[in-house]
């Protein structure tokens, strides 16, 4: 099940719509408020912190979160908490719908302090923060009073931090600190949440992010259709009840099967092996004679009906030991050594009628190699194809060669290729994913996978989907081999190219997941990656099954 995750620009279209639908501002902010102290709730309940008799010391900026704070210190006051306002903009200047409920909370008799009154606004030792300082519009450097308030803030001893829409500081676009961010234990972010908090980076600052509604007409997010989306996972339990989803750790909880309907269209399990996807892998030689056969092992493991490889002969004298389920596939009647420009050719005709080709996985960086990957991109009824590794390297050495992908293809270059691809830094493309995915997406009319922590996958004509996971049991060397195959097969399985990305890169990481309790932190070997697939596949294809919970 995807989720809309709008950026913080099209969230404010989203609530002009509302307002120009006749949602009065107020309302916006009372839902918001609610939405908050939902929130609240549910974290101070999980810390034995009871809000009755509770110190709670709200921080109001001078935007829309600040008029969220006012408005919440009114229902504090109701719930028998004792709440006071730290304003950064003078009371008489707040106008609007902010300047509305202030007001509420002044005449209620909640103390108000400004800024400058640091020391004395947090004199009676706040038990709870509520940090409203800065919301999602936030953009650049904080101000000098900006982060004296936000290193005030975090050095508070208070037993719960709850942040309003995003941490003060944090970037909801990248989730990046700017340059400090406050280290909230939780954060209630309205109606969807942002493309920074998804980022695993930005949990050292969100706590757990819970998505809570505020009544947004669905006419008016149809209207302004989202850039991004995520999907939700099975197998937790989701612990807010009444909540879309919770995310934690940049996970998203609500049980829900994205796997649901690929699974169930082959339930009963198809009655030839050709019925199950027919996936070719092409690559491997002399010094990577193993990328191949790991791709050939995942898209087995994910379900491929029959698995071929294709390669020099050093290569195809591996597979055949470690791969005895795979068809070997010679490109010459004589033996080949290593790649050229010739072999694009019958490369091309092995490939005709196999559900997927995989090409790249440790093709290195010869000029023949290179050579083959123009070549090949020239010849036509290729299938549709997985170019990973160093085919990629070879299409940043020859940018022309971009344009003769198709949509029907899919690219998954790691920060290092993305950058060689784009003539940019590696540190570059990190600071800032998001707009590396929007210019390898400008290079070709393809899918593209960007992986790495919080893995981006950009689809023509669609919202790009945003994988929120930080796995350490895929940092390994062969892991992207290892996702490779995995799309392939689940092309091969006739899912159209985005699914199949977005479906491989999430089975990766669950698989990845499962691993945690042998491999705690790291030292697992890629092919049990691949090998924990067939379980998962299984677990996720089954709506309401907890036993997923029990892998991590």
């Amino acid at each position: 099940m995807f989720v809309p995750v709008p950026t913080p620009e099209e969230m404010a279209l989203w609530d002009a719509g509302a307002i120009n639908a006749g949602i009065a501002e107020e309302t916006l902010m009372e839902s918001a408020a609610r939405a908050a102290m939902d929130g609240l709730r549910s974290q101070a309940r999980a810390r034995g912190l009871a809000l009755a008799g509770s110190r709670v010391l709200l921080v109001a900026g001078r935007g829309n979160n600040g008029g969220d704070a006012f408005c919440m210190a009114r229902h504090l006051m109701d719930a028998g908490a004792q709440p006071a306002l730290l304003c950064t903009r003078p009371l008489d200047d707040l106008r609007g719908a902010a300047g509305h409920w202030m007001e509420v909370a002044i005449r209620l008799g909640v103390p108000a302090f400004p800024a400058e009154d640091w020391e004395k606004a947090i004199s009676f030792a706040p038990d709870i923060l509520v940090d409203a300082l800065l919301g999602t519009g936030f953009r650049g450097a904080l101000r000098e009073k900006e982060a004296r308030l936000v290193e005030n803030m975090n050095a508070l001893p208070c037993r719960l931090v709850l942040a309003v829409d995003v941490p003060s500081g944090l970037d909801a676009r990248t989730g990046r600190p700017c340059p400090q961010a406050v280290r909230a234990h939780a954060t209630v972010t309205f109606q969807a949440a942002k493309p920074g908090l998804l980022m695993p980076w930005a949990e050292a600052f969100t706590g757990e992010v819970m998505v809570r509604p505020i009544g947004m007409p669905r006419d008016v997010e149809k209207a302004n259709p989202p850039s991004f989306r995520t999907w939700l996972i099975p197998g937790q339990r989701e612990k807010d009840s009444g909540a879309p989803y919770t995310v934690e750790h940049g996970v998203s909880s609500r049980m829900e099967s994205l796997f649901k309907q690929p699974v169930e269209a082959h339930a009963d399990g198809p009655a030839h092996k050709g019925a199950a996807g027919r996936v070719m892998v092409a690559g491997g030689c002399a010094s990577y004679t193993g990328a191949p056969c790991l791709a050939a092992r995942a898209a087995l493991r994910a379900g491929a009906g029959l698995v071929s490889v294709a390669g020099p002969e050093p290569v195809l004298g591996v597979a055949r030991l470690s791969m005895p389920a795979a068809v070997m596939q010679p490109l010459s009647d004589e033996p080949v050594y290593e790649w050229s420009e010739a072999l694009a050719l019958p490369l091309a005709k092995a490939a005709k009628g196999w559900g997927a080709l995989v090409f790249g996985p440790g093709l290195g960086r010869s000029d023949g190699a290179a050579a083959l990957v123009g070549a090949l991109l020239d010849m036509p009824h290729l299938p549709p194809m997985v170019l990973d590794a160093d085919a990629l390297f070879a299409l940043a050495k020859k940018p022309e060669l971009l344009s003769r992908l198709r949509p029907c293809d899919v690219l998954t270059p790691h920060p290092g290729e993305a950058a060689t691809l784009l003539g940019i830094s590696v540190k570059e493309v990190q600071k800032n994913r998001f707009s590396a995915l929007e210019e390898l997406s400008r290079l070709a009319c393809a899918v593209w996978v960007l992986k790495g922590e919080g893995t981006l996958i950009a689809v023509p004509h669609e919202p790009s989907v945003i994988s929120p996971w930080q796995v350490p049991q895929l940092a390994v060397a062969g892991s992207g081999d290892v996702l490779a195959g995995i799309i392939g097969a689940l092309m091969a399985r006739g899912n159209n190219p985005g699914l199949a990305a977005t479906l491989g890169v999430w089975l990766h990481a669950l698989s990845g997941m499962s691993l945690s309790r042998a491999f705690p932190l790291r030292g697992n070997d890629p092919r049990e990656i691949a090998d924990a697939l067939p379980l998962i596949a299984h677990l996720a294809g089954e709506p309401g099954k907890e036993d997923i919970c029990a892998l991590f």
